[in-house]
C-alpha cells in the first residue's frame, strides 16, 4: 500500500488505519517537537497533493476484507487537510464502510477556511492542536507560514465547535519554557472555554523531536497543569508502553528495528526504507523502545541515528 498505513498502534485512536494525503513533508507548520521531521514545504495552499483516485482504490481494496478496525485515520507525513480531496476520501468511506468511524488528526491551523470545515463534517472524530494562544509562544513553537496569525486559527476552532456534531479532542503539546508558563495557560484556559471541545488531551515529548533543544516536561507538572485548566474535561495522554496492550502492536516489527540497528545506527529515514514501514507507523515502535530503554538516539550531520542502548 502507498497511501495507507497501518493498522497502527495508536495511544489515542487505538487501532487505526492510516491514511496519508500529503507527501513528507508538506505542512503549515513547522513545529519544533515534531518527529516526522523539518517541514520542508511549508505551505497552506490547498491542492490534491496525492491522487484521490488512487486513495479510494487503496481503500476499497483494503476495507473491502472487513479489517478489525476502531477508526480509519487521516494523518500522515504532513497536513492532511491541505489535499483538496480530503472531503471526497471522507464521504467514500462513510457512504461505503458504515462500519468504521473516522478521525482527522490535525495541526487545526485551517478552520478558519468554511470550505475546510464542510470537508470533516462527516467524520467521527477530529483532532486539532493548539499549542499556544499568545503570538510569540505560537511562532516559538509551531513556526507557522507567513500568511497564519493565531487569532486567525482560534476563531476557525471557535466555528468548527459550532458546525461539527462529532466529538473534538483538542490537543496541547507542551514545551519546556515555551509554552508552559502561567501567563500562557491563563489564555489556553480561556480559549479552551470558548473552543469548547469534548476532551482536552494533554501530551509532551515522546522521542526526539526535530529540534535538540526540545525535552519533555514532567508528569508532576501535565498533572498540575491538567488540574489548573480543570473543570474543562482534561486528561493526559497515556504513556507509550499502553501501546504493547493494542492487538495490532506487532512485536516482529520490534524485533525486526533491533536487529537492524544491532548491526549498525540508523535514522527512522533508513528503517523506513530497510523495512519497507511508513514513517507514522515506524515512529509508534521508536516511541516504546526508547521508553523502555532498549534503543537510545544520537545527534549527526545526517540526522537522528537511532542504537542499542548498552
Amino acid at each position: 500500500m502507498k497511501y495507507l498505513f497501518g493498522p497502527v498502534p495508536s495511544r489515542r485512536l487505538g487501532i487505526s488505519l492510516g491514511v496519508d494525503l500529503v507527501p513528507l513533508k508538506v505542512c503549515s507548520l513547522n513545529c519544533v517537537y515534531c518527529e516526522v521531521g523539518r517541514t520542508t514545504n511549508l505551505t497552506i495552499e490547498r491542492k490534491e497533493y496525492i491522487p484521490i483516485n488512487k486513495v479510494l482504490k487503496e481503500l476499497k481494496d483494503y476495507l473491502d476484507q472487513k479489517p478489525e478496525l476502531d477508526f480509519v485515520t487521516f494523518s500522515g507525513q504532513g497536513e492532511p487537510t491541505l489535499n483538496s480531496g480530503l472531503g471526497k476520501v471522507i464521504d467514500f468511506i462513510k457512504n461505503n464502510y458504515q462500519e468504521y468511524k473516522v478521525a482527522v488528526i490535525t495541526n487545526g491551523t485551517l478552520f478558519w477556511d468554511k470550505e475546510v470545515r464542510n470537508e470533516v463534517i462527516r467524520a467521527d472524530v477530529l483532532l486539532p492542536s493548539l499549542d499556544a494562544v499568545s503570538e510569540l509562544s505560537f511562532l516559538k513553537v509551531n513556526r507557522p507560514n507567513k500568511n497564519l496569525n493565531i487569532d486567525k486559527i482560534i476563531e476557525g476552532l471557535i466555528l468548527l465547535r459550532k458546525d461539527f456534531a462529532g466529538k473534538i479532542y483538542l490537543e496541547i503539546f507542551f514545551v519546556p519554557q515555551l509554552n508552559d508558563k502561567k501567563e500562557e495557560l491563563i489564555l489556553l484556559k480561556e480559549i479552551t472555554q470558548k473552543i469548547k471541545p469534548d476532551l482536552i488531551q494533554l501530551n509532551t515529548l515522546d522521542r526526539p523531536g526535530t529540534e535538540d533543544f526540545v525535552k519533555a516536561i514532567t508528569v508532576e507538572e501535565l498533572q498540575r497543569i491538567k488540574v489548573f485548566l480543570e473543570p474543562l474535561p482534561v486528561e493526559i495522554i497515556a504513556k507509550a508502553k499502553t501501546r504493547k496492550q493494542i492487538k495490532s502492536f506487532n512485536k516482529n516489527i520490534e524485533e525486526q528495528i533491533l536487529d537492524t540497528i544491532r548491526r549498525r545506527p540508523c535514522t527512522d529515514k533508513d528503517l523506513t526504507e530497510i523495512l519497507d514501514i511508513h514513517l507514522n507507523e515506524l515512529n509508534k515502535y521508536l516511541s516504546e523502545l526508547i521508553n523502555s530503554g532498549k534503543i537510545t538516539s544520537n545527534k549527526q550531520d545526517r540526522g537522528l541515528f537511532f542504537k542499542i542502548k548498552k
